[in-house]
């Protein structure tokens, strides 16, 4: 692994960026991409694309690209790695979060990203991680089922049990300790990804990258002309709190980004333009609110009938 490969994965990740950005914006059909370019203080920086606004199908969708250099390698990063904290660090990643308008349409997340730690030296340790995960506020089994199989397909070609360890991962990353919930109905996790040589982790980082808007799309389009009103609205930003929730207390990569010094504003692009915090709301038994609670806020296999 050299300065060579760094550079591909950096090609690829701003090619990423460009290809999710267009799609999105033919997705929303009413707004444009908004760019800001950012430089990181001890080196680096990034393209930060934002798209919000009343019109069209998304409420806020932003697309991150950053790559960054650190002197320091982040308490976040090195908590597993305690030989290398303090060591100077690359990452590159892109993250994505798209929050709809409408409340049928879910939310969701996609994240690619790759570390090294002494690139310049004899012996650089590099890991992938990644992953995509969905957030719906209204049951509809067959979406799940769609957004899972496509998270199959992406982990194909890398082992029979590729696809079960990564949505196992997801399962368990994404959920709220302090509310006995999963955040959505999962999808794909991965971190520390350095077990296969180089060019299989790539592949592999490449392909979760590649099958997020075949995940997500047709779901956007099933859902988009659902009619809705206050009652689901006040659902969705009740549920949207939730997800605020888990960025500030336990995404490793808000923490990374604040910790590494990373512009704030793009860290925190992930938050929904409006949330709201309801006490102690428990939905009507037998509405869909419930169901979802229930019957998808649970770690479940969903492509196995259970």
């Amino acid at each position: 692994m050299n300065s060579d490969a760094l550079a591909a994965v950096v090609e690829y990740l701003e090619g990423l960026q460009d290809r999710l950005c267009e799609a999105l914006q033919r997705a929303d059909g009413a707004k444009r991409f908004g760019e800001d370019r950012w430089k990181h203080d001890q080196g680096g920086g990034g393209r930060t694309r934002v798209m919000s606004g009343a019109d069209g199908l998304f409420e806020r969708v932003g697309v991150n690209f950053s790559r960054v250099r650190g002197t320091k390698l982040p308490a976040s990063a090195s908590a597993h790695r305690p030989t290398l904290a303090g060591r100077e660090f690359q990452a590159a990643g892109v993250s994505l979060v798209a929050h709809p308008r409408n409340p049928y349409v879910p939310t969701s997340h996609m994240n690619v990203r790759f570390l090294a730690v002494g690139l310049d030296s004899a012996a650089p340790q590099w890991w992938f991680g990644g992953g995509f995960d969905l957030t719906p506020y209204y049951p509809f089994r067959v979406d799940v089922v769609h957004w899972h199989e496509t998270a199959r397909r992406a982990c194909a070609a890398f082992g029979p049990d590729t696809y079960s360890r990564c949505k196992h991962w997801c399962d368990e990353y994404f959920f709220l300790k302090h509310r006995g919930e999963t955040r959505g109905v999962g999808g794909l996790f991965f971190d520390d990804l350095n077990e296969w040589d180089f060019d299989t982790c790539f592949a592999f980082m490449r392909s979760v990258g590649d099958h997020y808007l075949p995940a997500y799309l047709p779901i956007v389009e099933r859902r988009r002309g659902h009619p809705y009103g206050e009652r689901e609205r006040g659902w969705q930003l009740h549920r949207r709190g939730r997800y605020v929730e888990f960025n500030l207390v336990y995404d490793r990569g808000t923490l990374f980004g604040l910790q590494s010094g990373g512009r704030v504003e793009s860290i925190l692009m992930s938050m929904p333009p409006l949330a709201a915090w309801h006490y102690d709301y428990v939905p009507l038994p037998g509405s869909a609110e419930a169901e979802l609670l229930q019957s998808y806020l649970i770690a479940r296999d969903w492509l196995g009938g259970g």
